[in-house]
């Protein structure tokens, strides 16, 4: 099955259904739509709303990607709607996508629990996008993360056509509020948008950070926030500005037909220095750390991040430079283990080249680096998605980075196995064989988040 962007069968689905009422939040944009919607979740469910989240691809099972309180549903309560849909579907002759039926099924489980607030995810664009069926009603606040390059079969060649699509999910006298951005032309485009549809533009401000905390900005406050923020990274203090600022916006801009929601007396700087600091977002710049026994003489760290197209892989590269600047050591082993998927004109090369840009600098240490490929498990109900060959990009690899020590696991068939394996050879040492201090070494995990999800599985599996 391909992608075929369209609401037309969505839109006769959800007219044979009960109407979709809950208010919402609706977020698109290339990367950092997920850490947006997470943060802003947080800080609902700190203020005391019962908050349902819609977020793709899942992670590691098909029912995590629809959330009541940050906690994914039931498989049990996910079957039970999922057939109801896909009964209706059949029956009406609809014949929706694959994300389509899990689209619909989101949004008949909020509506089922009667959720306070939900905080809808993008998939892919935003004006073709299924979730762009609900009605312009429900909509409280839409938004717009950092727009870049991605999708281009679908969305077009140009930055400026992929903002365009993204953006098209704004709504008639409703904010849309767009969030820092890299290229120039985007706030142009966005403006243009908004102002056709009879949307109000707000742009958001970056938080700040300084040598001891966050500076968020929140207009509704007498001077900014100051917060600790739980995800890692300088982009996130862009996501953080551009979460705070569609909180604000849900206390400014009112809708009637929801008074009983009354933000402004919950949401304020308590309640987002609490949120920030308590919001969890597996898979993005998230440590972890394992044991290998007979293997290292404490724990290993693990950086893991879905990093899957240049951009995100030109943020995860600044992290891990700036990670590096802080080594003090003679010696310190850094290993990566990918996994990528590419639909044209991306290739891996643009995306690899990004990623290890920083191996160029000059280190006051000797870095070795050690790079393992491998394949990802095929995620559930997404066929078209499909592991790059490791054999050709190890070839990739060895053309950029000439120095490193690079493998290729190519047993058919063996995701979690190959990935364990990698793991393994991450934390030996050809010369020694054992790490004699954590400190010596960092496992990076990342290329998909289709292989953060197998990692996740195999630390479960490890675990038990």
């Amino acid at each position: 099955m391909s992608i075929d962007l369209s609401l037309d069968r969505i839109r006769s689905f959800c007219q044979r259904v009960d109407p979709y009422t809950r208010p919402t939040i609706h977020i698109a944009g290339t990367n950092g739509k997920g850490s947006v919607a997470a943060l802003v979740s947080s800080v609902l469910q700190v203020s005391g709303y019962r908050v349902g989240r819609y977020n793709s691809p899942h992670l590691i099972d098909v029912h995590d990607c629809i959330t009541l309180n940050s906690v994914p549903i039931s498989r049990g309560l996910y079957d039970t709607l999922r057939t109801e849909v896909e009964r209706i579907d059949t029956e009406c002759g609809t014949r929706l996508s694959s994300f389509e039926l899990l689209t619909a099924t989101a949004l008949r489980t909020f509506e089922k629990e009667q959720v306070d607030i939900v905080v809808l995810e993008v998939g892919m664009g935003g004006r073709l996008d299924a979730t762009n069926v609900i009605p312009d009603e429900v909509v409280l606040v839409s938004a717009l993360t950092a727009v870049d390059l991605d999708h281009q079969k679908f969305l077009g060649s140009t930055v400026e056509s992929i903002a365009f699509e993204k953006s098209s999910i704004a709504r008639k006298g409703r904010p849309f509020v767009l969030g820092p951005q890299k290229h120039d032309d985007i706030q142009r485009v966005v403006a243009q948008v908004v102002r056709d549809v009879g949307g109000e533009l707000v742009v958001a401000a970056p938080a700040r950070s300084t040598a001891r905390n966050n500076r968020i900005p929140f207009e509704t406050a007498p001077q900014p926030i100051v917060a600790p923020l739980a995800l890692h990274g300088d982009h996130q203090l862009d996501n953080a500005g551009l979460a705070s600022t569609i909180l604000q916006c849900l206390i400014t801009h009112p809708v009637p037909g929801f008074a009983p929601l009354d933000f402004n007396p919950r949401l304020g700087p308590l309640s987002i220095t609490r949120g920030f600091a308590e919001v969890r977002w597996p898979g993005r710049l998230t440590y972890h750390s394992i044991i290998f026994p007979g293997l290292s003489s404490g724990p290993i760290k693990i950086l893991v991040d879905g990093a899957h197209n240049p951009a995100s892989a030109r943020t995860l590269a600044s992290y891990i430079a700036q990670s590096l600047a802080l080594v003090n050591k003679s010696d310190f082993t850094l290993s990566f283990i990918l996994a990528l998927s590419h639909s044209p004109p991306k290739t891996p090369t643009q995306t690899l080249s990004e990623l290890f840009a920083f191996t160029s600098a000059d280190f006051p240490f000797t870095l070795r680096l050690k790079i393992f490929l491998l394949r990802f498990t095929p995620p559930e109900g997404m066929p078209w998605i499909v592991s790059e060959s490791p054999e050709e990009i190890a070839q990739v690899v060895r053309n950029l980075v000439p120095n490193a020590e690079v493998h290729a696991l190519t047993a058919a068939d063996k995701y979690g196995e190959n990935l364990e394996s990698a793991l393994r050879q991450s934390v030996e040492r050809s010369n020694e064989g054992v790490f004699t201090d954590s400190e010596d070494a960092v496992v990076v995990v990342a290329g998909s988040l289709y292989l953060v999800a197998d990692f996740y599985r195999v630390m479960d599996k490890m675990n038990k």
